[in-house]
């Protein structure tokens, strides 16, 4: 049976129509004859999943598979043209796609592991140094330039539902507090750099539930026990709290919750605040723990996405490759959730970059396992007699 290119079916999950509707309406092709934002998409793609670094490589790389780009609709292109068209085009054009995506990944996105039904959400940044001397745009500290990525990430599939980029100066807070739009009945989680008595009280009286670590210097007063403590699941207390602080009382006047929990792994213990009465306080330390799935998250991304060199210098251009490396993590996560896939994504990512410009059955390439694949013949082993020999007869 004759497959396209691994490349070509991953088109499949991409609505180009969509991505069309988007260019026309935003005027992304507008004076352009020639190299248009969906080859410009597809190239930036190839770079990304074949772990392409610099304009270069990208112009040997498509001149060396020039006979098979004419059937993915593209074309070997030059760098000068790849490079003006990165500085030139909207990064929002690869944003809104990426919000195309995601909803259809979202759809086929597995649930959390917990029993409760809330949506659960962890919040986090991380940061992508640059040269300030090539991206002055991107200030950071007197000689360092930086792009910080914000990302809520949805714990049913690990999915960014949510990204901002912003320079390295903006706070996680602020970039929290402004951006992220919290839904009622959710709960959130993030660690002490989201630590902010405002933040807390506009989750509570957004009808949502937090779950952080507690600052060592918070003023508070334990009022009383609220169930008894499990030593044997590592709960050493849970007690409701209130803070006693000038300030702190107006900003959050109601109460708390405050768990002690004892980790087993690390060997360390652990004060978590929340304002969820409901929830065990087992599962209260386990919510937080879950937080470590954005670490992961940011680890892969680091590991498997081409953010560090970057095709240009200009906003456009930086902010247009990290679009298309968040797209590749979502196909790579919609072909994981629709099939059913139970390797993990950094192998499902290796996978595809080598197969990538061969004719194979992709489903065929994803699923292959070790188990099942054929021995070769040990050529060593003494050759046995047949049994009608010839010297027999």
């Amino acid at each position: 049976m004759y497959y396209s290119s691994i490349y070509s079916q991953l088109f499949n999950f991409i609505p180009r129509y969509r991505f069309e509707k988007i260019v026309k309406k935003s005027g992304g092709d507008r004076y352009c004859k020639h190299f248009t934002a969906w080859k410009q998409f597809l190239t930036l793609l190839f770079a990304q999943i074949s772990g392409k670094d610099s304009l270069r490589e990208i112009e040997n790389a498509l001149l060396a598979n020039h006979k098979r780009l004419y059937h993915l609709g593209m074309e070997a292109v030059a760098k000068s043209t790849l490079s003006e068209a990165m500085n030139r085009r909207n990064p929002e054009i690869f944003k809104a796609l990426f919000e195309e995506i995601l909803d259809r990944v979202m759809a086929v996105a597995p649930k959390h592991k917990f029993k409760f039904k809330n949506p659960l959400y962890a919040i986090d940044s991380t940061t992508i140094d640059l040269c300030l001397s090539r991206y002055n745009w991107a200030y950071y500290r007197k000689h360092k330039g930086a792009v910080k990525l914000h990302t809520e990430l949805d714990l049913s599939g690990n999915l960014p539902c949510f990204l901002l980029m912003s320079n390295g100066k903006m706070s996680d807070i602020r970039a929290a507090k402004e951006n992220i739009s919290i839904l009622p009945d959710s709960i959130y989680t993030f660690d002490k750099g989201y630590y902010d008595l405002n933040w807390f009280q506009a989750i509570s009286s957004s009808g949502a539930f937090f779950v952080t670590r507690i600052k060592n210097n918070a003023q508070i007063e334990f009022l009383g026990l609220h169930r008894e403590p499990n030593k044997k699941l590592g709960v050493l207390r849970d007690e409701n709290i209130w803070y006693t602080g000038y300030q702190s009382v107006k900003k959050y006047p109601g109460e708390l919750r405050l768990i002690e929990f004892w980790d087993e792994e690390s060997g360390k213990t652990y004060q978590f605040i929340t304002n969820n009465f409901h929830l065990a306080a087992a599962s209260i330390a386990e919510i937080y723990k879950q937080r470590w799935q954005i670490e992961l998250f940011f680890k892969w991304i680091e590991q498997n996405l081409k953010i560090k060199s970057f095709l240009g210098t200009s906003e456009n251009a930086v902010i247009s490759q990290i679009w298309v490396a968040m797209i590749h993590y979502l196909l790579i996560a919609y072909l994981k959730f629709l099939h059913g896939f139970k390797l993990g994504m950094t192998e499902l990512t290796n996978r595809i970059r080598d197969t990538l410009m061969q004719n194979q059955s992709l489903l065929e390439v994803l699923s292959l396992d070790r188990k099942i694949l054929e021995k070769p013949p040990n050529w060593n082993l003494p050759v046995q007699e047949e049994l009608f020999s010839p010297l027999l007869l």
